[in-house]
Formats: C-alpha cells, sequence, structure tokens
C-alpha cells in the first residue's frame, strides 16, 4: 500500500497515525521540548529506561556524524519513519505505536451489526463461552479502534449489559461520550460463567485473552488501547485482568469491587487505575476498594499520601482523589461516594450518575 497520509490530522494535537507501505501507524505527539530525539538515538521519556551515555567521546563533540553513523545501520522500515519525521519537521517523536491488531485493513467475516444481539461463541477451556460485540456506527477497517471490555456483576448477563436493565446503564453510560471521541470505540461484552467471574485457576483470564485475539483478528483495533471496566464482579474481574494482563490492558475502571472475588495473578505491571467506591457499601466493604487501589498506587510508583476524607454521611457527595508522583502514562484516580453497593451512584442535585462521566474522562485521556 503506498504511503497514506491523513494531512488532517497533521493540525490536530492527539496522535498522528499513518500508513507507512503497509497498515502499520506511526505515532508522533506534539511536545515543547526536544529531549526526545538526543544525538540521533531515538529515546523514550519513560522514567524506567536507562539511557547509557556513548563510551566514545568523539561521538559527544559531532551528535550529526553519529547520527548518520547510527542511522545508516537502522533498517529501511525505520529510517523511512526518520525520513517522514524530519520532513515533518515541526513534530517530535515520543512512540512508534506498531501495535494494530491483525484485522486492520480487513473486510470482518466474523463481528456484524447484529453482534450486538446474536452473541459469538468461543471454547475456552473445553467450556463453550459467549461474548457480544458492538460496533461504532461506520466501522472503519482501516482505522485502529479503541476497544473497552464492559463486565456484568454476580447474577448479571451480558443481555443486560447491553440493554441497560437491572440497575445498569447500557454500555455502562460510555458509547454517547465515546461517540464525541475522535478515536471510535469497540465495546466487547462477554458472560461470565454461572453468571459471575470466579476466574477458577484462571479461566476468565483465558476466556477474555481468546476473546481479545478471537476480536482483533475480525477488526481493526489499536492494541495499545485496551480498557476493562464492570461493576462489583465486573469491577473484580477488571482488576484481574490488570494484574494478570498488565502489559497487554491500557487501564480498568473497576466500580466498587473486590480484590479476592477473581483474583490477582502476578499483579507487578503498572496499569492505570480508576475506582470507585461507596463509603456504606455492605456487601463489598471500602477497605477492599482500598487495597485494589493500593496495589496500582504502589505498581504505578505513586507519591505516598494520606488517606483522603471520606464524603460526609448523608451527603449524597463525593471525594474525587487524582494522585500524584505516578509513571506519566499511569495515573491512579479514586473516587469515594456517600452512598452503598450501586452502579450508579448521583450526587446530590444531579439527575444522573457520575460513574459514566468519570470512567470516561479517564479512559479518553489515552489515545
Amino acid at each position: 500500500m503506498k504511503a497514506k497520509p491523513d494531512f488532517a490530522a497533521f493540525m490536530s494535537p492527539r496522535p498522528l497515525r499513518l500508513y507507512i507501505e503497509r497498515p502499520i501507524y506511526l505515532t508522533t505527539r506534539l511536545k515543547s521540548d526536544h529531549a526526545a530525539l538526543t544525538h540521533g538515538n531515538l529515546t523514550s521519556s519513560h522514567p524506567n529506561v536507562h539511557k547509557t551515555p556513548s563510551s566514545n567521546p568523539s561521538h559527544h563533540h559531532d551528535p550529526f556524524n553519529h547520527h548518520r553513523s547510527t542511522t545508516n545501520k537502522l533498517p529501511q522500515s525505520i529510517m523511512a519513519k526518520l525520513t517522514l519525521l524530519t520532513l515533518l519537521g515541526l513534530l517530535t517523536p515520543t512512540a512508534l505505536s506498531l501495535r494494530p491488531s491483525p484485522g486492520c485493513g480487513k473486510t470482518p467475516a466474523l463481528v456484524t451489526s447484529s453482534s450486538t444481539t446474536t452473541p459469538l461463541r468461543i471454547t475456552s477451556n473445553n467450556k463453550q463461552r459467549e461474548f457480544f460485540v458492538r460496533l461504532p456506527q461506520n466501522y472503519n477497517s482501516s482505522t485502529p479502534h479503541r476497544l473497552i471490555f464492559t463486565l456484568h456483576a454476580l447474577g448479571g448477563t451480558a443481555q443486560q449489559v447491553i440493554a441497560g436493565q437491572g440497575g445498569y446503564l447500557p454500555y455502562y453510560g460510555l458509547p454517547p461520550l465515546a461517540n464525541s471521541s475522535t478515536t471510535p470505540t469497540v465495546f466487547v461484552i462477554p458472560n461470565g460463567l454461572n453468571n459471575g467471574w470466579q476466574n477458577s485457576n484462571g479461566e476468565d483470564v483465558t476466556f477474555l485473552r481468546s476473546v481479545l485475539s478471537t476480536v482483533e483478528s475480525d477488526l481493526c483495533v489499536d492494541q495499545d488501547l485496551r480498557f476493562s471496566t464492570g461493576f462489583s464482579y465486573g469491577a473484580a474481574m477488571s482488576y484481574s485482568l490488570a494484574c494478570s494482563l498488565g502489559k497487554e490492558i491500557r487501564a480498568v475502571a473497576a466500580l466498587s469491587g473486590n480484590p479476592q472475588i477473581s483474583g490477582c495473578a502476578a499483579g507487578s505491571e503498572p496499569v492505570a487505575y480508576y475506582g470507585q467506591h461507596g463509603t456504606t457499601d455492605n456487601v463489598l466493604p471500602l477497605a477492599q476498594a482500598r487495597q485494589m487501589r493500593d496495589r496500582f498506587l504502589k505498581n504505578n510508583g505513586c507519591a505516598a499520601q494520606a488517606e483522603p476524607p471520606v464524603p460526609a454521611a448523608g451527603s449524597q457527595g463525593k471525594v474525587k482523589t487524582v494522585y500524584t508522583g505516578c509513571l506519566p502514562d499511569k495515573p491512579v484516580t479514586f473516587v469515594v461516594f456517600d452512598g452503598g453497593h450501586v452502579p450508579t451512584p448521583r450526587e446530590t442535585g444531579e439527575s444522573e450518575t457520575f460513574a459514566h462521566k468519570e470512567t470516561w474522562e479517564f479512559f479518553s485521556q489515552f489515545t
């Protein structure tokens, strides 16, 4: 495929994605500094990347010669990217996104517009499992999409999440907000075993990993933009995914969850984390939600701070804490509200819940 730059995106502050020879997407971000390109070497702004200076002092005296000697050894595909960045001039590279899914550029053979009403089925751990998929309007197989798991609570079903029944908003209220995004979103709605996510011996993690593989082989997904959210057991399973698939999940939003009921295998990788919980939750106490939060405060390198205050009893208020000192791309936000075990809490005077707005605000910062 010939290079097909999206010229309209050149003027946008969001990442710029281009086709280069094949559906590989090059991501750049506007920056005010030039630290990401140092002496001809592509470097990372991530604090955990160690940068070792050259042992040859002549490299420091002649950075341009060093640039030429380094880049001449690079593969032709990388050279093409560097040449393009040079031509763009004002853009400084901070990341090369090479994670479009295998379904990019293909006509879907599995997922259709009816996949929100007709379940798709796969076999996982010798059990037939089912899930649903919601495509955005005007799905484009050439555009990498955000993917969001929306997981039901204990006793719930995927169909309830889709329809917005049993206390849920449809897809946890996210589609209307996602529709305004420049990155379109695919929603994946699986059914748990026995209406829950016990995740015995990790079987639900295995199932959801297989769902990812199946969907991404059929649809165009940005594999750097995978998310999960859910209420109660769905929150616990989203947390479990963050633990088990830490390098594969961009962020999770756990709404009134628990760290034990779906488990946490591994659990040492940093993952962007949003948590939400009620002060009077008698099903899954607030202390358990704090344990979930604390794992990712530690994993994400956030600064230690005293436990934030909780809203006054009877106030129907909320306290939102955005933690500081976290790894730049691994934020942690925690909301405590005056209320019980509910997926759609409201503040005083508000006609609708804040849960979907806070979740989307957290997810949409990643592009």
